[in-house]
């Protein structure tokens, strides 16, 4: 079993900056809703465009900007940190509560990362940062209550699948990543 201080470490400091994202996407979207001509901070080239990826579909999957899941969601995973980090032993349901919470983010950003990669065809670097935060977020949160032989390789968990995704994204956008070599 991990020890409460690493996992209540992980989702603060995986929790505040999957907020700062989600805040800034949400002001980013609002802003776009606002001037349909606004070219979004995150917008930097062809491929790294949060503005391409904003204005579809997949940007309002449930009927409204995407980022507010995150500005609600993630301020529970930062107040989960840091009652573990104040000592807090939080019951059973809490948890369960945080592993359906963890694996419907992990699989919706999965789905959103599969769109922007072979639909859409744009990534938006905020999302990314979000993308990588729910990985580590749904491992803790998966280590903490299964614990077991996942416990001993946590580290090697997130590490693995995080370079998986960049592989995925460097082959998906190699054409243009070598044009910049």
């Amino acid at each position: 079993m991990l020890s409460g201080r690493l996992v209540g470490w992980v989702l603060l400091c995986a929790g505040l900056v999957g907020a700062l994202a989600a805040f800034v996407l949400a002001v980013e979207k609002f802003a776009l809703l606002k001037d349909p001509g606004y070219r979004p901070s995150c917008s930097i080239n062809p491929i790294l465009s949060c503005g391409s990826v904003m204005t579809t579909g997949q940007a309002e999957v449930f009927g409204f900007p995407n980022p507010l899941i995150g500005v609600a969601a993630f301020p529970v995973v930062v107040a989960t940190g840091a009652a573990l980090l104040a000592g807090a032993r939080l019951p059973r349901w809490w948890w369960l509560g945080m592993q359906a919470g963890a694996l419907f983010g992990v699989g919706f950003v999965h789905w959103l990362a599969f769109q922007s990669l072979y639909r859409i065809g744009a990534l938006c670097p905020y999302c990314m940062a979000v993308w990588v935060v729910m990985i580590l977020i749904f491992t803790y949160v998966t280590v903490h209550n299964v614990g077991g032989v996942l416990a001993r390789v946590h580290t090697a968990v997130p590490v693995a699948w995080l370079l998986l995704l960049a592989g995925l994204i460097g082959v998906r956008f190699w054409d243009y990543w070598r044009t910049l070599l």
